[in-house]
């Protein structure tokens, strides 16, 4: 109940402020002509910042370390949206609350994910339902980077040309990206080709390199990871012999750290999904998240984890 009455409450104060909003929407900062694009995390802003080079000012709606799924917004949400030339979201379901104001702005809109197959989830009360996480595969965002690509060409046709030759570019370094991935966890035996994490974020990831899965949970929600959820995983981690498990950066591993006690699986380490981490932290990219997360896999399945 406390949940609905703060959920109903922001929307109050967005509507009010759609109402007003010459009286919420701030004056773009005069020195600066370029094009401005609000993405809805931080993960889809490096994206389209790769694209976009130094020729729009790409923003985010949450901060680096933020849960994406749960998120509130606020009218300072919607002043930025107001005075932004182009939204991008994720798309599958990912943003839910973003829609309630994004349809009443002017603000051109894309969804990132227009086009990737998605992935449905297989549990709980999403069932059927896409796997919103499409980003943790880099040929998905091969995907993301053409649509992106797309829509800054048109709003700023002058800059055509370096927005597809940045897209190639960066293509091209996914690509490899991936080729590495795949390389590196298939050097570790089938058998032991599995992940075990808290979410359900990397399906995409796992059916791109032929592992294997498990989850706590489907996606992150407020109550997370019910007893029947938490025994069929340390079943799985039993029955497969699994050497290691993992949790995601937004979330608490307490959950998981359970399923380390009752098995002999340790700790893998902490993967990043639904954020970024500050400039100086170890994943301020896209790409360095996936390299830290496919690092951090291969480590921990072949020689043990972290504690």
């Amino acid at each position: 109940m406390r949940t609905a009455v703060v959920r109903s409450g922001a929307i109050v104060l967005v509507a009010v402020c759609v109402l007003t909003l010459s009286a919420c929407v701030g004056k773009r900062d005069r020195n600066d002509s370029r094009l401005t694009v609000l993405t809805t995390f931080t993960v889809l802003q490096n994206i389209v910042a790769a694209v976009a080079g130094d020729k729009v000012r790409v923003e985010s709606v949450t901060k680096a370390g933020a849960e994406i799924h749960g998120y509130e917004p606020t009218p300072g949400d919607l002043r930025r949206a107001a005075d932004a030339d182009l939204i991008i979201d994720n798309g599958l379901n990912l943003e839910a609350w973003f829609k309630q104001f994004v349809d009443r702005l002017d603000a051109e809109h894309i969804v990132a994910s227009e086009g990737v197959t998605p992935i449905p989830i297989s549990d709980d009360a999403g069932a059927g339902k896409p796997n919103p996480h499409a980003w943790m595969s880099p040929l998905n965002v091969q995907i993301y980077v053409d649509n992106i690509e797309a829509a800054l060409s048109e709003l700023d046709p002058e800059h055509d040309r370096e927005y597809r030759k940045n897209a190639d570019t960066y293509k091209a370094e996914l690509q490899q990206v991936h080729d590495r991935m795949v390389a590196e966890l298939a050097a570790i035996p089938q058998q032991r080709r599995a992940l075990v994490t808290c979410e359900g974020a990397f399906s995409y990831l796992t059916r791109d390199t032929g592992m294997s899965e498990k989850f706590i949970w489907p996606v992150n929600a407020e109550q997370q990871g019910t007893s029947r959820q938490l025994q069929s995983t340390i079943d799985f981690v039993r029955a497969n012999n699994i050497r290691a498990v993992f949790c995601e950066s937004t979330v608490s591993d307490a959950v998981m750290r359970q399923v380390e006690r009752a098995t002999d699986a340790v700790f893998g380490g902490t993967l990043y999904v639904d954020s970024l981490s500050e400039s100086d932290g170890p994943v301020p990219t896209y790409l360095d998240l996936i390299r830290h997360d496919s690092d951090t896999i291969v480590k921990a399945l072949t020689e043990g984890g972290t504690q």
